[in-house]
């Protein structure tokens, strides 16, 4: 913050991209907020700045859910903040893609983003041929088992994305302003076969075999996810120059961190951390699945990956491996 350009207005703007709508929006805001504060407080002795907070969704996100909570959110960040008062963060709304243009030159001060870019823009083209014959049959996404020429296609789409999301902020950003975007990037340690989209994959295999999915219907879809390598994601930042890296950190995590547990047997134990997962997972992916394959079969698809998912909690598998990066911009 001390070599960032700092407003003469005495606001600093901050955004929040892929923000959703559910409780942990307010708790990355209080975070946020917390650390400018005592940065702040570190290089002046002057009043606390006024921070502008722009939460970014895609337009089908509920906004309208995350504004009914703002007057409680105000009064708690008052009481909790020493020093900040009330009506001294102002939050608004700015629905698009984060892959485009959001927010005037040279405007922003501190841009975050979490678990939001392995997101990409559309499936990779050419995954399902003229012919009509899948490139990738029977799976959904970008694994280990993938043939080369499919991981290249989504490598190529993370890094046109990559690039524009770098290119855009570069744009909206003041000199020396800040990011810091935390996603999931491939793990080499994993067990083969305990990723969780594996095992979604496994649970729409089953339905095929039941006769609840017709068998093209699988080979037709494909998620617009792609969890890069850290190599990967370093090249892109350096050759995109924008951006000097100040922090790169990996982390991994348990599918059911979060979870409270309480007291019950090792089976009940097991299966209420897998319902657990299904659940929080099933909000995510549902709208994209049920588009593809019809509202009719969710329950059906996710009470087989709450089962598969039990195994994979109970052993401590399928960790997520997530990756922290800090920029600056030069």
């Amino acid at each position: 913050m001390m070599e960032m350009d700092l407003p003469n207005n005495n606001c600093i703007k901050v955004a929040d991209l892929g923000c959703c709508s559910g409780p942990n929006t307010f708790l990355t805001i209080q975070h946020i907020v917390q650390s400018i504060d005592e940065a702040w407080s570190q290089i002046s002795d002057a009043e606390l700045p006024n921070i502008q907070y722009f939460l970014n969704d895609l337009v089908s996100n509920d906004f309208n859910l995350v504004f009914k909570g703002l007057p409680q959110f105000y009064e708690e960040l008052e009481r909790k903040q020493n020093g900040r008062k009330y009506g001294s963060c102002h939050i608004a709304a700015m629905p698009g893609s984060f892959y485009g243009k959001l927010f005037p030159d040279g405007s922003m001060h501190f841009v975050h983003s979490s678990y939001c870019l392995h997101w990409l823009s559309q499936v990779p083209d050419g995954l399902i041929p003229e012919s009509g014959k899948p490139r990738d049959k029977g799976s959904i996404y970008d694994d280990k088992a993938s043939p080369s020429y499919v991981h290249q296609a989504f490598l190529d789409q993370f890094t046109r994305d990559f690039t524009m999301f770098l290119r855009m902020r570069s744009e909206e950003m003041v000199k020396h302003g800040q990011i810091l975007l935390t996603f999931i990037c491939k793990d080499s340690e994993e067990v083969e076969g305990s990723h969780y989209l594996s095992l979604m994959e496994n649970a729409l295999s089953d339905l095929v075999t039941e006769g609840y999915i017709e068998d093209k219907k699988l080979d037709t879809f494909n998620l617009p996810i792609y969890e890069p390598s850290i190599q990967e994601v370093k090249k892109i930042i350096e050759n995109e120059e924008s951006f000097k890296i100040l922090k790169f950190q990996t982390f991994k995590t348990c599918l059911d961190a979060g979870f409270k547990s309480r007291t019950c047997d090792d089976e009940d134990n097991r299966m209420v951390r897998a319902r657990y997962v299904a659940t929080y997972l099933r909000a995510v992916f549902e709208p994209i699945l049920a588009s593809h394959f019809g509202e009719t079969i969710m329950d059906s698809l996710f009470h087989r990956f709450e089962n598969k998912l039990a195994n994979v909690v109970e052993k401590r598998q399928g960790l997520l491996n997530n990756l922290v990066i800090s920029l600056r911009k030069e």
